[in-house]
C-alpha cells in the first residue's frame, strides 16, 4: 500500500484499527427522505446516482462510522468513502456524523475523522451546505465536554469537510501528498499554483500538524490517543501536590543540565545563557520524556521552528510542553504555545513551559504579523489557564518575550540562566549609558537566578539530575 494510493473507508479502518475491534454504529433513519424521490431538491436522477455508489462502493452513505481501538485506546471514527459521491456530506450524512459525535460524547470517546470528501452534495443543494453548521456544532459540544478529536486528512480533502471536520479538530495528521485546501481542484484560479493545495503545504503554514506515512499512521494516531486521554489523567510520581482549581498534578521541575554553581555577576549570568554549549530545549524534552509527539503551527498561517511544543509522556502520564529554543520568539510561536495550553487546559493535562528567548522578534515582519497582538494571547491562555503550568527558564530570559510563557508563582530557572527586563547592552543604550557600561548595568538589574529568588521572581534553582555529582 502506498501514500498516494486513495484508500476506500474499511480500508483506512483496517489500516488504522486494532484487528476485530471496530463495531459499526447504527444508521439513523431519515423516514420523511426514505420516500422522496430524488432528494430534498427532486433533483433528477439522483436516485439512480445513489444506487450507482452503492453497487460500486457496498455502502449505503458517504460515511462509514463506529467504535475502535487504535492500539488499545478505544475511540470514534469517521471514515469518509470518497468513491460514493465523492465522499460529499447530504443530509443523510448530517444524521450519521451527529450520531456518531453524540455517541462519543456518551462514552466519554475521543473522535476521529478519517477525512476524504469534495465537499458538500450538490444534488441537496443548501440543506446539504447546512450539515457544515450540524457538524461544527457537535464538534464544538465534543470540545466542551473535555473529549479529544484528531483528524487524518486523506486525498482529497476539500470543502466544507475540510473547513470543519479536518482544520476544526484538535490535531491534524495527513497523509503524503494528499490534496488538502478549501478550494477543490475543479473550482480554483485556473492560475492557481497547485503545490499550495497539498497537506505538505498545509503543514508548512500551519493549518495541520504533521504528514504522517501510511505505514506509520496507526503508531502515531495511537500514541495521540493515548497522550490526549488517559495518559493525561494519572497522577504520575515527583511532582507537587495538585493543582487546587484543577486536582491536576503539575508537571515535576526538570533537572539543570549545564552549569551547576551559580553566577557570582550579572554580567556572568548573561555570558553563560549565551554561550553555545549550553544545553537547549530539545536536550531538556529528550532526558524529560519517554516519548513525544510535536503540536505545529498557528492555524493562522504561521509556524515558528523556534517554538517547539506538544505533548510527551512521563513517569507515565501525559504533560503538554511548549519551550523556546533560544531564538528570538515569533508571533506564530506565540500563538502555537497559546493553542498548547488551551488544549491542555480543555483536556486536563499539565504543562511544561521552557523559557529560552532574547525576546520576541520586533522585525517588521513581525510587526505585520501581529507580534503585540500574539503576546497578548499568549499572556491570556496562562492567565486563563485552570490545569497548572510549571515554568523553568534554561537560558535568556528577554523581557516580555520570555515572561509571555512563565507562570507566575511556578517559575524556575536553571544556574546558567538569567531572566531581565530587558538586556543589559539595550538598556544601557535607552539610558543614554557607553557600550561598556552594559556590565555594571546587569548587575544593577539584578538578573542572576539567586536574585530572582530573593526578588520572589522565581520560587526556586532548578537542581542537577540526582545521578550526577
Amino acid at each position: 500500500m502506498t501514500d498516494t494510493e486513495r484508500l476506500s473507508a474499511r480500508e483506512v479502518l483496517a489500516l488504522v484499527t486494532d484487528p476485530a475491534t471496530f463495531t459499526e454504529l447504527p444508521s439513523p433513519i431519515r423516514e420523511s427522505q426514505e420516500s422522496a424521490p430524488d432528494g430534498p431538491l427532486t433533483w433528477q436522477g439522483y436516485d439512480a446516482s445513489r444506487a450507482r455508489a452503492v453497487e460500486r462502493t457496498g455502502e449505503s452513505e458517504s460515511v462509514v462510522c463506529g467504535t475502535a481501538s487504535v492500539l488499545g485506546t478505544r475511540a470514534v471514527l469517521i471514515a469518509f468513502e470518497f468513491g460514493f459521491l465523492g465522499g460529499s456530506l447530504g443530509e443523510r450524512t448530517g444524521d450519521r456524523l451527529e450520531a456518531a459525535y453524540g455517541h462519543a460524547r456518551e462514552q466519554g470517546l475521543p473522535v476521529v475523522p478519517l477525512v476524504a470528501t469534495g465537499g458538500s452534495r450538490m444534488q441537496e443543494g443548501m440543506l446539504a451546505l447546512t450539515q457544515l453548521q450540524r457538524v461544527a456544532r457537535q464538534s464544538a459540544l465534543t470540545r466542551e465536554a473535555g473529549l479529544p478529536q484528531i483528524a487524518v486528512l486523506r486525498d482529497p480533502t476539500t470543502g466544507g469537510g475540510w473547513a470543519t471536520l479536518g482544520a476544526g479538530a484538535d490535531i491534524v495528521l495527513a497523509l503524503p501528498r494528499a490534496q488538502v485546501g478549501f478550494a477543490g481542484s475543479r473550482v480554483r484560479p485556473p492560475d492557481a499554483d497547485p503545490s499550495a493545495y497539498t497537506a505538505e503545504a498545509q503543514v508548512a503554514n500551519g493549518a495541520a500538524d504533521a504528514v504522517v506515512p501510511a505505514t506509520d499512521l496507526r503508531e502515531t494516531l495511537g500514541l495521540w490517543l493515548r497522550l490526549l486521554t488517559d495518559g493525561g489523567k494519572r497522577r504520575g510520581t515527583g511532582g507537587d501536590t495538585p493543582d487546587a482549581r484543577s486536582g491536576t498534578e503539575p508537571a515535576p521541575v526538570p533537572h539543570a543540565l549545564g552549569a551547576g554553581d551559580l553566577p557570582r555577576t550579572g554580567w556572568e549570568a548573561v555570558q553563560r545563557a549565551r554561550s553555545p554549549r549550553r544545553p537547549r530545549a530539545e536536550a531538556y524534552l529528550d532526558a524529560y520524556f519517554t516519548r513525544r509527539l510535536a503540536l505545529s503551527g498557528d492555524r493562522c498561517g504561521g509556524t515558528d521552528a523556534g517554538m517547539l511544543c506538544g505533548f510527551g509522556e512521563r513517569d507515565g502520564r501525559t504533560v503538554a510542553f511548549a519551550a523556546q529554543a533560544g531564538t528570538a520568539t515569533r508571533p506564530a510561536g506565540y500563538r502555537t504555545a497559546a493553542r498548547l495550553i488551551r488544549l491542555a487546559d480543555r483536556l486536563g493535562i499539565p504543562v511544561l513551559t521552557l523559557v529560552d528567548t532574547p525576546g520576541a522578534a520586533n522585525d517588521a515582519e513581525a510587526e505585520r504579523r501581529g507580534a503585540g497582538a500574539a503576546i497578548a494571547e499568549l499572556f491570556g491562555a496562562v492567565a486563563a489557564a485552570r490545569t497548572p503550568i510549571t515554568t523553568l527558564v534554561i537560558g535568556e530570559g528577554g523581557s516580555g518575550g520570555a515572561l509571555a510563557l512563565a507562570a507566575p508563582g511556578t517559575t524556575y530557572a536553571t544556574p546558567d540562566s538569567y531572566f531581565s527586563v530587558i538586556a543589559p547592552e539595550l538598556a544601557a543604550a535607552i539610558l543614554k549609558r557607553p557600550p561598556e557600561q552594559a556590565e555594571p548595568t546587569a548587575d544593577q538589574l539584578r538578573i542572576r537566578p539567586q536574585d530572582l529568588v530573593d526578588l520572589g521572581v522565581i520560587r526556586g534553582i532548578a537542581g542537577p539530575p540526582p545521578n550526577r555529582s
